[in-house]
């Protein structure tokens, strides 16, 4: 049986998830970002509990159809853009299209309408928040990092970036106090 999971953005929720699970004495199969596959069929008391334990860790399980598929486009996203090093050779869009099997205008049309915003802008905030992290560990040139996350040239990056910040990506190096978001508040 798959349950779908909102909120659900690091290995740290899936860990969270997983313990929650072997509380309720469920044995799971797959336990991946925003969604979990479990064993057994769950009862209306198992269900319950499972949600008031995720409830308290900031997760929700999902019924609603649209739901599930606006988080499994912001799981994709989210894993793509922070949790692999595998550098993406098609646009985002044929990407997105392929992986959730759904027509990219249909993905596009339903995000806007439930987010109020854009598939686009939610991409590039993550973006963002990833070079800010790229920038502070200070691994990488700015060189580096725009190749790394898939822009066409360093002047896109920094436009992008200070279009999103205000800062310049050196600039933003240069604080003291460097902002990042959370994922789950992107």
């Amino acid at each position: 049986m798959k349950l779908y999971i909102k909120y659900m953005v690091s290995n740290r929720c899936k860990t969270a998830v997983k313990e929650e699970l072997k509380k309720l004495r469920l044995h799971f199969m797959v336990v991946d970002l925003g969604e979990v596959e479990i064993m057994e069929n769950i009862s209306v008391e198992q269900r319950e509990q499972l949600q008031r334990a995720l409830l308290v860790t900031g997760l929700e399980l999902m019924d609603d159809k649209r739901a599930i598929l606006i988080e499994k486009i912001k799981t994709v996203i989210i894993e793509m853009i922070h949790h692999t090093d595998e550098i993406i050779k098609t646009n985002f869009s044929d990407f997105l299209s392929e992986k959730l099997n759904h027509d990219y205008t249909y993905l596009a049309n339903l995000f806007s309408e439930v987010q109020g915003t854009t598939i686009e802008k939610f991409i590039i905030s993550h973006k963002i928040e990833k070079i800010k992290e790229l920038i502070i560990y200070d691994e990488l040139t700015i060189t580096e990092i725009a190749w790394k996350m898939n822009y066409s040239s360093v002047a896109h990056l920094s436009n992008q970036f200070k279009k999103v910040t205000g800062l310049s990506p050196s600039h933003f190096k240069q604080l003291k106090n460097k902002r990042r978001s959370p994922i789950e508040e992107i």
